[in-house]
């Protein structure tokens, strides 16, 4: 299998990611991780060599970090004040390269974990990052 290889080309970048939560973009995010992990083993048979493998549960993990503002936004559209208490929704991560292809992840059924704040002196922004429940991710 060959590879496309940019050289000297525009790849993806921070600045050319956007996010959309429940379908509303995203100014104030400052950081997205997002992870499918498959529980895998080996089978072994006669011998000592493996002979398969089998596969188990698909895990799913990730956070937001948004910007303070953004998150008491989110608070705001919630009836209890609540992160956790917003109903599943999907996010949206869009990738944009120079050459025009795009990339979407759709992370689906997702539901804020926690909800809290970090401040600490010297701080010119403050930083919320939240955990997030994620029911599947499509890579395409």
């Amino acid at each position: 299998m060959n590879f496309p290889v940019n050289i000297n080309g525009q790849v993806y970048e921070w600045a050319s990611i956007t996010a959309n939560i429940a379908g509303v973009p995203v100014a104030g995010i400052t950081a997205i991780t997002y992870k499918e992990e498959q529980a895998m083993e080996p089978v072994y048979g006669a011998g000592n060599r493996q002979v398969g493998y089998s596969t188990g549960k698909i895990t799913n993990t990730g956070s937001l970090t948004l910007l303070m503002e953004e998150v008491e936004a989110l608070q705001a559209a919630s009836a209890s004040g609540r992160l956790q208490d917003i109903p599943e929704f999907p996010v949206i991560v869009s990738y944009l390269t120079g050459d025009g292809k795009l990339a979407n992840h759709t992370l689906k059924f997702c539901k804020f974990k926690n909800n809290g704040r970090e401040p600490k002196e010297g701080d010119m922004s403050i930083a919320v990052t939240i955990d997030l429940l994620i029911g599947e991710i499509a890579w395409k």
